[in-house]
Parts: structure tokens; sequence; C-alpha cells
């Protein structure tokens, strides 16, 4: 009774003291979930350091690009406490190169070595500057062989539930990424090589965002302070400056090609030593006729397009999908005169900020294999190129087909191959 009666004399201190000790409680579960995550992907990577190796081979080499500001400042603990030691039992000889500032990284893969795989640990910034900067090599054909691992440390990881199989546990993320690297499962997946008229290209897995919502979305952050009115309040701000918000572009685009077949991924056997004499004398007796090769013009389609979003993506949402080479490119049918209230436009970039990708039903849908925006004068404004700011100028979009192979998981791959069926 007297215990009762103190809590019901002190109740103030007593359901702070409740909730301190409930959270409390909650926050040490976590740590001990984390830890257990982290036992077990190390007893799977422990197996993989037992296997024994023959005497001539050696240990694989990874060289990993970490970038330590990713996920504001943590990336990097996060890599040393869930990625390092599952890479270390695992025996595979890692060498990590941290960058200090935006943009290091595609110059730090101009002098990289060969390496038996590549390792990303960031995010979307990260990767699009790894994959830029190694496609820019002149010997980038040999390095593009290399396969990639994507660990995701960033705030933004657009390329993992592609690759990965995503939870609310950003530690079971971290170390079924990295397991799906040590069992080597790889999947080829598409880029988009995005040129302007005087700079470099940049490189892209992901797509290429432009226009109004994509604006206003850059936006949000300012107005923290609304808490969960802040997106809300971005697209009103955003309609009382600039409306009706459409504008017109040009675009030309070439037709969707078949896509290539997959190359093989194990080394077919060498010929016996008869057939390669058979084979040798066939082609001694009868050369093979090589005819000219004559390249077809590119044939451009050209249309004139009122939007107020523009995106072109790639198929890599669904790598395993065997569907033909194209890019879509998403166009919002608004225009001057158009009936879109501000508070249609409020409620479709609320839910476009949930999933860029998603349009309005009555959206235009055009595939090709390369395209050519054209920005009416004076434009101005920015692209967003796997979540990266780039100044909008106009730019010729190609996708490279399989141009990179990146480490999937094995039950990734499953589900979606499932999905396909």
């Amino acid at each position: 009774q007297t215990v009762f009666r103190t809590l019901r004399n002190h109740w103030k201190k007593s359901t702070f003291a409740v909730c301190v000790l409930s959270y409390g409680g909650y926050w040490l579960y976590g740590k001990h979930c984390d830890k257990v995550l982290r036992r077990e992907a190390c007893l799977v990577a422990r197996e993989y350091g037992r296997q024994q190796i023959a005497p001539q081979e050696r240990l694989k080499k990874a060289t990993v690009i970490l970038n330590p500001a990713a996920c504001s400042g943590k990336a990097n603990n996060l890599f040393e406490k869930n990625a390092a030691p599952i890479l270390n039992l695992a025996g595979v000889e890692i060498t990590v190169v941290k960058t200090d500032y935006e943009g290091q990284a595609k110059k730090l893969m101009e002098f990289m070595e060969q390496t038996d795989m590549l390792i990303v640990a960031g995010g979307d910034g990260t990767l699009q500057e790894v994959i830029t900067g190694l496609l820019r090599r002149p010997d980038h054909d040999t390095f593009s062989n290399t396969p990639i691992g994507f660990i995701p440390l960033g705030s933004h990881n657009s390329l993992s539930p592609s690759l990965h199989l995503l939870s609310d546990n950003k530690v079971k993320d971290i170390t079924s990424a990295t397991l799906s690297i040590l069992k080597g499962e790889t999947v080829p997946l598409d880029v988009l090589q995005i040129k302007g008229d005087k700079d470099q290209p940049v490189y892209a897995l992901m797509g290429l965002r432009w226009g109004a919502f994509r604006d206003v979305a850059a936006t949000i952050s300012k107005y923290w302070y609304l808490g969960p009115l802040k997106t809300n309040a971005a697209h009103w701000f955003s309609t009382l400056k600039e409306w009706p918000l459409v504008r017109d572009f040009s675009v030309s685009y070439l037709a969707p090609r078949p896509r290539p077949p997959d190359l093989p991924t194990q080394k077919l056997p060498r010929p016996n030593l008869l057939c390669r004499i058979i084979r040798r004398l066939k082609n001694y007796w009868n050369p093979p006729v090589e005819g000219e090769h004559v390249e077809e013009a590119e044939k451009w389609e050209e249309q004139q397009l009122p939007t107020i979003e523009l995106f072109i993506q790639t198929h890599n949402k669904n790598p395993v999908e065997r569907v033909s080479l194209k890019i879509t490119a998403l166009i919002h049918p608004c225009t001057k005169s158009s009936k879109m209230t501000v508070g249609e436009f409020i409620t479709v970039g609320s839910k476009k900020e949930e999933d860029p990708t998603t349009f309005t039903e009555n959206s235009t849908k055009l595939e090709a294999s390369a395209c050519q925006l054209q920005l009416p004068e004076g434009a101005s404004g920015f692209f967003n190129i796997d979540n990266e700011e780039y100044e909008a100028m106009p730019v010729e979009v190609r996708l490279l087909p399989r141009k990179l192979r990146f480490f999937m998981s094995v039950e990734r791959k499953e589900q979606l191959l499932s999905q396909t069926q």
C-alpha cells in the first residue's frame, strides 16, 4: 500500500519514470537485435573464410569507396561495425578508400588499379560519382567487367530495392548487402549516359527528373518547422510564386532497339584438338567473306510537349525482367489551358514524394533507345540525376544496355523472377 500511495501522490514523476524506462528498454532491445544480426552475418562470413583455396590461387581483392559524410556523418561507423567484419572474416583482402569532399570519387576512379570487385559504401551521390568516374576512363570497357557491390549507407539509396530485400532495420540492410557480395550472384544493369554540349558525360542508373514537382521537392526541407504539413506547404508556396507550372520542351528520340542477348556467365570449355584443326582447315579453304558494314542513318522523331514533370528512367527497378531496350519519358499532359487546380497539384505532388516515378493515368509515355531534350530559351532550374542536382540544359540521353554488373541477393532475384512469370 505504501508503494501505491507514493506512486499516486507523485503521479507526474511516476509517469515520467515509466516513459523513460519504456524508451530505455526499447532502445536496449533494439541494440540486442542489432548484435544478433551482426553475429549471424559474421557466422555466415566465417564459413566463406574457412573454404580452402588451391596453392596457386590468391585471396580476392576488393576496393571499397567509402563516403564517411553519408548518413549525416554516420557512414564510417556503420561500415566499421556492420560491413568490415563480414568482409574480413570471409578472407577478402579489402582496400578502403575514403572520400574527403564531393566529387573526389570521380577522380579516385581515374587512378584505380584492377581489382576483383569494387564496393561502393555510401548513398546515391557516391554511387553516381563512382560509375561516372569508372565509365569516363579510356579503358572503361575492361573495368566495366568488374562486379560492383553497393552497401547502402546514405540517406537516399535508390538502387537498393532492385538488388536486396529491404527492411526497417538499417543494420539488417547493410549486413544483407555485404553477404550478397560474398555469395557472388550478379545481375547486369543498364546505364544512362547524359551528355551536354560542353561538359563530360554523366552516368546514371535510375533516371533523370525535371519539372515543377522536382523543384518543389528540393524546397520541402525549408519548411521543417511545419512537421507533417511541410510537403503541402511547399506546394502551396510554389503555386503562389508561379502558376500555371507548365513548361514547354522539345524531345527528339530514336525508336527502341532489341535488347542484346545475355553474355554467358561461365567460360565455355575449349573444343578438343580435332575440332580446332577441322575449323582452321575450313577457314583456310573457305575463308569467310567480310561484307561491308553500312551503318543505317539514325531516324530521329521529334515532338513538342507541354509538361509539369518529366522523368526518363531505366528498367533497373526490375533488372531480371527481359524487356526491349528503351528509355521511358513520362510526361504529364497538362497545358496552359488545363483545368488542373492547385489542390490537385498538391495531391499529386504529395503522392509523388513517396515514389517520384508515379504519374497520373493520362501521362504520355515514349519508348526510345536515345533522346535529345531541348529546353525553351531562358529556361532555368535543375535536373535530378539519381537524386543529385545538375543545372538544367539541353542534353542527349543514351541507354547503354547491360553496361555494368552488380551483386544481387539470391532472395531478391527469386522474388523478381516470380513476379515476371
